[in-house]
């Protein structure tokens, strides 16, 4: 299978040598604008071609076309809304055709953007099409609402890099990963979207993946995520402890994927395949309720959303797996389409369930989750009730 990025070219908007030296001088001269964490990730993604075909942050063709339909303005599938946001008074000095320099919010230089459009948009219509829900409880929905009431477009180039504090090794660019899968000689790489630590069903269906591919690229989320999800720092010593422990060295590869979680469900499903894709892979992961939060999707509409597009148009091949357990009388790893038992003989556990019992010091059962997974999250609590986090 080809290994050609979405939209067909790797994007590079990383400037260096004297390219780079010239423009850090004029972007001293610059109006500015300061990025959350949210945006400041977007724009190394957009930099580096992990969001390829984007070349900046989106206009209101693309943005419009994206929203209702999943499609840039050229019909490129896409479907979640890249953006920056900016105030009244902060579109009031942005002049179209002149650059804009983008800071952290600890005021570092970031990058530049060439201001091409600012623009009104409509809050409710985003979240009713990309969320499916109005409710500001939805975190997605919620980030929205909080946004400001214009979006300024054009296209963006990276000066720096923000500093990486925690695991920087982890952190590779596209054209890194895509240079590694090939001297590892890989034609077949499945890709394993997760914001949360591995317990065995995940393990179940990497290893059932790994059967018909040849190499398997777990891609955690590390950037924005809910603050009752597992900290990033945890949840990569679980994926490290499980790999070294339970998978073939020469046929796995980990590496961090810094986006912020959108959940929106199905459309994040789309959107996380395609990035994957810019990443090099072939195949991607798709279980039970991919990207989703509370009770807003249903448990497999994530894969359904996948019917709606050809295969050649995403360009990357979708593997559906139903929820899995393990059946005391299989005496192992199941699923419905593959165990003819009751529930009774089924170990399954609640989200809820687990964190109570990990919060209590309890180890679930070794059926649900490797006691090493267990072990490191029963300490992570604890330091948590401790204050000693």
């Amino acid at each position: 299978m080809s290994l050609k990025p979405h939209g067909g070219t790797l994007v590079n908007r990383i400037l260096t040598g004297p390219e780079r030296e010239a423009a850090l001088a004029e972007a001293a001269f610059l109006p500015g604008l300061i990025l959350d964490d949210w945006e400041a990730s977007d724009l190394e993604l957009i930099a580096n071609g992990a969001f390829s075909p984007l070349r900046g942050f989106m206009k209101r063709e693309d943005y419009e076309s994206v929203v209702s339909r999943m499609r840039l303005a050229d019909n490129t599938v896409w479907s979640i809304p890249v953006v920056l946001d900016v105030t009244r008074q902060e579109a009031g000095q942005l002049k179209q055709g002149s650059p804009v320099a983008l800071y952290s919010r600890e005021k570092e230089l970031l990058g530049l953007l060439l201001v091409e459009e600012v623009f009104k948009y409509s809050r409710e219509r985003e979240a009713i099409n990309v969320y499916r829900t109005m409710d500001k409880a939805h975190p997605g929905v919620k980030r929205i609402y909080q946004r400001g009431p214009y979006l300024v477009g054009g296209e963006i180039t990276l000066l720096n890099k923000r500093r990486v504090r925690q695991f920087p090794e982890l952190f590779l660019d596209p054209a890194e990963t895509r240079r590694i899968f090939r001297e590892r000689g890989w034609k077949r790489i499945v890709a394993f979207q997760t914001r949360n630590p591995i317990h065995r069903a995940h393990e179940y269906l990497q290893k059932c993946a790994l059967e018909i591919c040849d190499g398997l690229f777990i891609n955690p989320l590390v950037g924005e995520t809910k603050e009752d999800d597992i900290p990033a720092a945890v949840r990569l010593e679980c994926y490290r402890t499980l790999l070294a422990l339970y998978y073939p060295a020469e046929r796995t590869f980990i590496s961090a994927f810094p986006a912020a979680m959108r959940y929106a469900g199905p459309r994040e499903a789309i959107f996380h395949a395609l990035v994957r894709k810019n990443y090099g892979a072939t195949h991607f992961i798709v279980g039970r309720d991919h990207a989703g939060v509370g009770n807003y999707y249903g448990s497999y509409d994530a894969q359904l959303i996948f019917e709606e597009f050809e295969p050649e148009e995403l360009g990357i091949t979708p593997l559906f797996f139903e929820h899995s357990f393990y059946c005391r009388e299989c005496r192992g790893m199941a699923s419905a389409k593959t165990c003819p038992h009751s529930q009774s003989s089924h170990v399954i556990l609640s989200g809820t369930r687990v964190r109570e019992m990990l919060a209590a010091g309890l180890t679930p059962p070794e059926e649900f989750t490797r006691k090493e997974v267990a072990d490191i999250l029963i300490r992570y609590y604890a330091q948590r009730a401790a204050g000693q986090l």
